[in-house]
């Protein structure tokens, strides 16, 4: 079946879109992107700072205007008709934009007016919203008065309240401290249970990788790669990343051509600092590694797991969180 055949499960149509910014200097902060999200998906868009994600999302919510491209949210062109466009979407921009003079109950209350509802509706729906988000007894209370992690849930709760198809997370975990960060995913998880679709955007590996059930990875305003975690992972053909800083330099790329003779090693690049060796397996593998770079000298070893990012160095040449 054709993803773009119209099918009501299709929830973000994204086609050809491009954002140029002119000025002095031309920029392309989205180039050609096409993404399709299905309902009840929590889809990330995974990259560095300055990689197009919060353009993509600003144009996906009505925010910013495409240079080119289409965007769908459930069937409706958010160009042609925004307004109808943004009765199915939920925004939490990286900033927060609670409404300080507001209480967390007025807060959820006057965006439910906002989008229609009664007096009574507003009310209960508000009601509700503080008991789902564990904000039971913070509903009198000012955003100020409540920590980081709990304004982020609130935000999540504001977002939601008019119970849109879809739900666009720009960077959630920002700011947040670790315990702060884990219960928002939790939070984030919870909107399964009213068919929500989440769409998220984040430099966080860890969170794609837990959250997401698909990842697109963005650099430079195109996607390099899209697929769930797991595929991602298994594809890149390496189980272990290995970061070898060395003091010596200069030849190193005869060092590269030497290292991947092992047939334990799926690939090698060179490094600002030394070489990065992407291997199938550890066994026997370290001392032959360091054998051959004795005479570079080595000041330093990394070694770690798979991951998104080692994903996104494999494909970009550069970290994830530049």
């Amino acid at each position: 079946m054709d993803e773009r055949s119209g099918e009501s499960h299709l929830i973000v149509d994204v086609a050809g879109l491009t954002k140029i910014y002119e000025g002095k200097q031309r920029v392309t902060a989205v180039d050609n992107i096409d993404l399709a999200v299905e309902k009840g998906e929590l889809f990330g868009l995974l990259g560095p700072n300055g990689a197009g994600k919060t353009t993509t999302i600003s144009i996906c919510t009505t925010r910013a205007r495409a240079t080119s491209g289409t965007v769908l949210i459930a069937g409706v062109d958010v160009a042609k008709e925004p307004s109808r466009a943004r009765l199915n979407i939920g925004v939490v921009p990286q900033y927060n934009t609670l409404d300080r003079s507001l209480t967390i109950f007025e807060n959820l209350y006057y965006h439910c007016k906002y989008f229609g509802f009664s007096s009574k509706d507003a009310t209960g729906r508000s009601n509700q919203l503080l008991e789902q988000f564990h904000l039971g007894e913070r509903g009198k209370s000012y955003p100020q008065q409540l920590s980081g992690g709990l304004q982020q849930r609130v935000q999540i709760a504001r977002a939601i309240a008019h119970r849109p198809a879809v739900l666009f997370l720009d960077e959630p975990s920002a700011g947040l401290d670790p315990q702060s960060r884990i219960a928002m995913w939790e939070a984030v998880r919870e909107l399964r249970n009213e068919a929500i679709t989440v769409v998220l955007t984040t430099h966080y590996m860890e969170e794609a990788d837990e959250l997401c059930g698909r990842v697109a990875i963005v650099d430079h305003g195109k996607v390099l790669a899209l697929d769930s975690p797991t595929n991602l992972k298994r594809n890149l053909g390496a189980a272990t990343v290995i970061a070898l800083k060395l003091r010596e330099l200069t030849g190193t790329a005869g060092l590269v051509a030497s290292l991947e003779k092992d047939e334990l090693v799926t690939s090698v690049e060179q490094t600002p600092e030394g070489v990065r060796i992407f291997a199938k397996a550890m066994d026997g593998l370290l001392p032959r590694l360091l054998e051959t770079v004795q005479p570079y000298g080595l000041r330093d070893i990394a070694v770690s797991e798979t991951s998104l990012e080692t994903v996104f160095i494999r494909l970009t040449g550069r970290d994830l969180r530049e």
